[in-house]
């Protein structure tokens, strides 16, 4: 594996400098949007959805990013191929479309044994006070996490209809929803992971959802509340609902 640098010493953040960007996904929901692009390549105000991640990524100082493709993958290489900050890696799942957690274990020899972040590439978020990815490191504790997620409180979540995925108690520790209730918290599509989450594996093909429930089961999973606006862009409706929060924010 890539030897990183190691991390600084007890009582200073932790800011991983490598990420994994998931953008292999088909888009179905997107449809008809994704019939000639890739959903990571849908525009949101004039800007590629991957783009905004990747703007997250480089204003708390990762160096580079991991970019999984499949889906009309040429589109987005191109789109990425005059990237300098970060530098991208792409990881390549023409052949096989891996799921989320099989795509990050595809890419693991480029995280060495530090910490990493992961971002969807198809969600993003209008900031608040300071960048959510600073708040996120922040918060990292390798004694006690393997873990880490950008969690959005139901009201602030712009374009998202589902009942929620967990609930958090006043130390940050997650839990799934009742299936029968409402989970105040959705998972905003960032997290910090560690790579040792990655050490018992079913197969190449398995979804992140698979290590959320052993990190769960240890309480070693955590959650860090979003500040600002979170904007979900499953569907086509969902990009007029995004850039109208844009307009508004701007306004």
């Amino acid at each position: 594996m890539t030897k990183l640098e190691k991390s600084p010493p007890s009582g200073e953040t932790f800011i991983p400098k490598r990420a994994m960007l998931l953008a292999a996904g088909l888009g179905k929901r997107m449809m008809p949007v994704t019939e000639t692009m890739p959903k990571p390549m849908v525009r949101i105000s004039g800007k590629p959805l991957i783009d905004y991640g990747l703007s997250a990524l480089e204003s708390v100082g990762v160096e580079t990013a991991v970019v999984n493709v499949h889906y009309m993958a040429e589109q987005i290489e191109d789109h990425l191929a005059d990237y300098k900050s970060p530098e991208i890696l792409i990881s390549d799942e023409r052949d096989s479309l891996l799921d989320s957690g099989g795509g990050i274990a595809k890419a693991l020899d480029h995280f060495g044994n530090e910490p990493f972040f992961v971002l969807n590439a198809d969600s993003f978020w209008i900031e608040g006070f300071r960048p959510n990815l600073l708040r996120l490191a922040e918060q990292w504790d390798d004694s006690k996490m393997d873990i880490l997620l950008l969690v959005c409180g139901i009201a602030e979540a712009v374009g998202y209809t589902g009942m929620g995925d967990f609930t958090m108690d006043a130390d940050g520790l997650l839990k799934r929803r009742d299936e029968r209730e409402m989970g105040p918290f959705v998972y905003a599509g960032a997290a910090i992971l560690h790579p040792r989450i990655f050490d018992d594996l079913p197969g190449p093909v398995f979804s992140l959802n698979r290590q959320f429930d052993v990190a769960l089961e240890q309480e070693r999973m955590f959650g860090v509340r979003l500040d600002g606006l979170w904007l979900h862009v499953g569907t086509p409706d969902s990009i007029r609902e995004a850039e109208e929060a844009i307009a508004h924010s701007a306004a």
